[in-house]
């Protein structure tokens, strides 16, 4: 039997890049897969896709988290990839650009759990999104490094208080993939460059990969309070 089979997984940030690549393979896999993000079209057209629920849903306010959370019985697995924000340096930023990756990309997750635990199954499992920039800035960016380092705090955290239910962080580099396909070309070659060169495996990576590791995380039974780097080194360079 498949692992994921009549289990229901919940991603919040589904309808797009790597919440949709894992939602996809879940759903094959035989999940009950269930969707939100902040944008209808996109859910819509992502659940027609590969057969899955969906609701709109903002991280940012707890009310829009609880109908969220309400209309679902139970949830068995919880990826919530989904947020945005502003990264640049202290010099440059406004107070409210440098908080952005707090109150949507660590906030957003801390509540979206704290909601999600009544219908937690006895043996689920969370993965939060956090990125390598945690152990390695790669530029001028303190406030969304230190969000990043935070994350992976809170999944350890987690992980200790919500036991046996079981806690991971999944840390990614630099993905070629939604995230970068609306910047424009020149900036993406450039920084995909750059990366390339920092990495032991010398070049950005793929939303797959990043799933395999989201996909490892929900199906190892031995693991929690666990950050994995689908980074292709980066980290350690």
């Amino acid at each position: 039997m498949n692992r994921l089979e009549d289990r229901t997984v919940v991603i919040i940030g589904g309808g797009s890049g790597i919440g949709l690549e894992v939602a996809r393979r879940a759903a094959l896999d035989g999940a009950k897969v269930h969707l939100g993000g902040r944008t209808a079209a996109k859910l819509a057209d992502a659940a027609s896709a590969i057969g899955a629920t969906w609701q709109v849903v903002d991280t940012t306010d707890q009310d829009s988290l609880a109908a969220f959370f309400g209309a679902v019985d139970r949830v068995d697995h919880l990826f919530t990839p989904g947020a945005s924000y502003v990264v640049g340096p202290i010099r440059e930023l406004s107070d409210e650009d440098a908080a952005s990756p707090f109150e949507t990309k660590f906030w957003g997750q801390y509540h979206a759990v704290k909601h999600a635990v009544p219908r937690l199954a006895p043996d689920a499992s969370i993965v939060l999104m956090s990125g390598a920039a945690s152990v390695r800035p790669p530029g001028a960016a303190p406030a969304y490094v230190a969000c990043n380092a935070a994350i992976e705090g809170l999944g350890r955290g987690l992980a200790v208080e919500l036991a046996p239910v079981r806690v991971n962080v999944v840390a990614p580099g630099t993905i070629d993939g939604n995230l970068w396909a609306g910047r424009p070309t020149a900036v993406r070659e450039a920084s995909f460059a750059q990366y390339s060169r920092d990495t032991l495996l010398h070049r950005v990576g793929r939303e797959s990969e990043v799933a395999d590791a989201v996909l490892y995380l929900f199906g190892n039974s031995y693991t929690t309070g666990s950050t994995l780097y689908p980074d292709g080194g980066y980290a350690l360079r």
